[in-house]
């Protein structure tokens, strides 16, 4: 069970939860279920866009599908985008679809990334500290964030990210003192192989960043964040040493 440390009685400290690497390990392979569904469901094209799954259409660029859909808690929105990759494996996507590297994509001005400690082989507690002279949405916050990779038995790949609740984060990593601490909802994609070699990529996003900011500023700054499947997908052909496969015409 976890040991609660609540040095302060004052009302706005901060109780951190000092918990095992055993009970830290049950404890994200469970909350991660119910992500892991939530990305499988945001994915399903004979649902996507029925008008019965909550799902939003906003917009369809360069053959990239935006949509929106409002939170469960009402306050922020859940974006998704869906692209249809036919110049990059599942592999190849898969070895960028990471807290790490999107986050790079969400603020330049990233200063920290890393991984906090390994929990299992495809399940990891990572933190990502942006600076002073991040984005307003970004700046002077932090994210402890779980990120588990999966395979499903039809070959479907899913990295689900979302943060640990405050106590078991703070109890992993002490808050600095001029930081704001953001919770990143459930999160993620999900890559799904087709008969063609190519793939279809599906990115959800749900951001609360904490700390006093317009929503409509959140919600319309979120719009952007879904954009970055394309820059991950150079990444993928860039760094990977498979070949990219072409359009033979």
């Amino acid at each position: 069970m976890p040991t609660v440390n609540s040095s302060s009685p004052a009302p706005c400290s901060t109780r951190s939860w000092s918990i095992s690497d055993d009970s830290l390990r049950r404890y994200v392979f469970f909350a991660s279920e119910s992500c892991i569904q939530e990305l499988l469901s945001a994915a399903d094209c004979s649902r996507a866009g029925n008008g019965n799954d909550g799902w939003k259409v906003l917009a369809f660029e360069d053959g990239v599908e935006i949509s929106k859909r409002r939170c469960r808690s009402g306050a922020f929105h859940a974006f998704r985008s869906r692209w249809l990759l036919k110049s990059v494996s599942t592999e190849q996507f898969i070895t960028v679809a990471n807290a790490i590297d999107a986050a790079k994509r969400w603020d330049s001005d990233l200063v920290e990334a890393r991984y906090i400690k390994d929990l299992d082989e495809n399940l990891s507690i990572i933190r990502l500290r942006f600076g002073e002279s991040s984005k307003p949405l970004f700046r002077n916050r932090e994210f402890i964030v779980y990120e588990r990779r999966e395979t499903m038995d039809d070959g479907t790949l899913v990295v689900a990210v979302a943060s640990l609740p405050k106590e078991i984060a703070a109890g992993l990593q002490p808050k600095q003192n001029n930081s704001i601490r953001g919770l990143l909802l459930q999160s993620g994609w999900v890559v799904e192989k087709l008969d063609d070699e190519s793939c279809m990529v599906t990115y959800v996003v749900q951001m609360d960043p904490a700390g006093w900011l317009p929503k409509f500023f959140v919600n319309r700054f979120n719009t952007k964040l879904v954009m970055i499947i394309e820059d991950l997908w150079k990444q993928a052909q860039a760094c990977s040493a498979i070949p990219s496969i072409t359009d033979p015409s």
